[in-house]
C-alpha cells in the first residue's frame, strides 16, 4: 500500500487547482531547474542542483541519468540515498491530480539501488537498499531491500536471500570452484 494523504477537491479537477495547491513562482523555478539537470551531464552539479534548488535528500556519489524527470511540484519529497543510479528517462513523481483529489506522497529510495531505465516511481513508496528494478517498471508499491523487481505491473523476480544465492553461485562459476 502506497502511503499518501488524500485532499479532496470540489468543482473541476484537481489539476485545476494546481496554484491552490503549490505556488506559481514555485512550480517555475522548479521547472528551470529539472530541465537544465536533466540535459547536464555532469553527476555533480546535477546532485547541486537537486540539494540546493529542489531541496531534494541525494546522498554521495548517487547518479542520475540523463533525461530523469523528478516531480516538479513536489521534489523535495524526495530522497535518495547513497551510491545509488537511477536510470535513463526514469520519472519520480511525489504527487497525483485525479478527478476527485490529488494525493501527495513521500518516495524514499535506499542506498545502492539500481533503477533501469524509463521506470516510473509513483508516489508513497519505499524503495529498500541494494533493490534493483528492472528497466521499464511502474514501481506502485514498496519494494523490498535487496530483492528485483519489475514489469508493469511490478512484481517480485528475486528475494533478497534468492538474489544473494545467485550472485554466490555466479562467483564461485566465474572463480572455478
Amino acid at each position: 500500500m502506497r502511503r499518501t494523504q488524500r485532499y479532496p477537491v470540489k468543482g473541476a479537477n484537481s489539476l485545476w487547482h494546481i496554484y491552490k495547491t503549490v505556488p506559481f513562482l514555485k512550480v517555475m523555478k522548479n521547472f528551470i531547474v529539472i530541465q537544465t539537470a536533466r540535459y547536464t551531464p555532469f553527476l555533480n552539479v546535477k546532485n547541486g542542483l537537486y540539494r540546493r534548488f529542489l531541496k531534494m535528500k541525494v546522498g554521495e556519489e548517487t547518479s542520475f541519468a540523463l533525461m530523469v524527470m523528478v516531480d516538479i511540484m513536489f521534489p523535495e519529497k524526495i530522497s535518495v540515498g547513497r551510491n545509488s543510479v537511477v536510470g535513463y528517462n526514469t520519472t519520480i513523481l511525489a504527487h497525483e491530480y485525479l478527478i476527485n483529489e490529488y494525493r501527495l506522497g513521500d518516495v524514499e529510495i535506499g542506498d545502492e539501488v539500481l533503477i533501469g531505465a524509463n521506470t516510473t516511481i509513483l508516489p508513497g513508496v519505499k524503495i529498500g537498499s541494494r533493490a534493483v528494478v528492472s528497466a521499464g517498471t511502474l514501481v506502485h508499491k514498496d519494494v523490498p531491500a535487496g530483492s528485483f523487481v519489475g514489469g508493469n505491473p511490478m512484481q517480485l523476480i528475486y528475494t533478497k536471500e534468492q538474489m544473494e544465492q545467485r550472485m554466490s553461485s555466479e562467483k564461485e562459476k566465474k572463480d572455478g570452484v
